[in-house]
C-alpha cells in the first residue's frame, strides 16, 4: 500500500472537498424539506455543518446538530434509522461509481468555538494579549 492512498499527512483532496459538499448540500435540502419518511425526524431541525468523506469516497461522515442543541441522540438515532433513504437521495446527486455510506456525528464546532470565546474572555488571557501587543 502506498503512502499516497490513504492521504498520510495531507489535507483532503480536492475531490474529497467536491463530493463532501455536495453530499452536505444535498442531506441539508433533503432535511429541510422533509424528504424523509419519519415523523420523527422531519419535526426536527438538523444543521449539516460539514461532510467529510474518506480518500476512496466510500465512507461520507456528517458533522450534524440539532438546532438549539436539543435531542442530540435522538437526532442521530432518526438520522441513522433513515440511512438508507438519505443515501438514496445522495446517490441521485452524485455521478460518481459507489455512494458512500453514510454516517452521523454530532458536530462540536459550536462548543468548541464557545468554549473559544469564554476563554478569550478571561482576564488572565486578556492581559497576557495585552502585554504581548506591547511588545511588538
Amino acid at each position: 500500500m502506498s503512502k499516497d492512498r490513504f492521504n498520510e499527512g495531507k489535507g483532503p483532496s480536492q475531490r474529497q472537498l467536491r463530493v463532501g459538499e455536495l453530499i452536505r448540500r444535498t442531506l441539508s435540502d433533503a432535511l429541510m424539506r422533509g424528504e424523509i419518511h419519519d415523523p420523527d425526524l422531519n419535526r426536527m431541525s438538523v444543521t449539516v455543518g460539514e461532510v467529510r468523506v474518506s480518500p476512496d469516497l466510500r465512507i461520507a461522515t456528517a458533522y450534524v446538530m440539532p438546532l438549539g442543541g436539543k435531542n442530540q441522540d435522538e437526532a442521530i438515532k432518526a438520522l441513522a434509522r433513515n440511512k438508507g433513504e438519505l443515501k438514496r437521495i445522495v446517490g441521485k446527486a452524485l455521478t460518481i461509481k459507489f455512494t458512500p455510506d453514510l454516517r452521523f456525528v454530532l458536530d462540536e464546532t459550536f462548543d468548541r468555538m464557545e468554549e473559544t470565546r469564554r476563554l478569550f474572555a478571561d482576564e488572565n488571557v486578556q492581559r497576557d494579549i495585552q502585554s504581548g501587543d506591547e511588545e511588538d
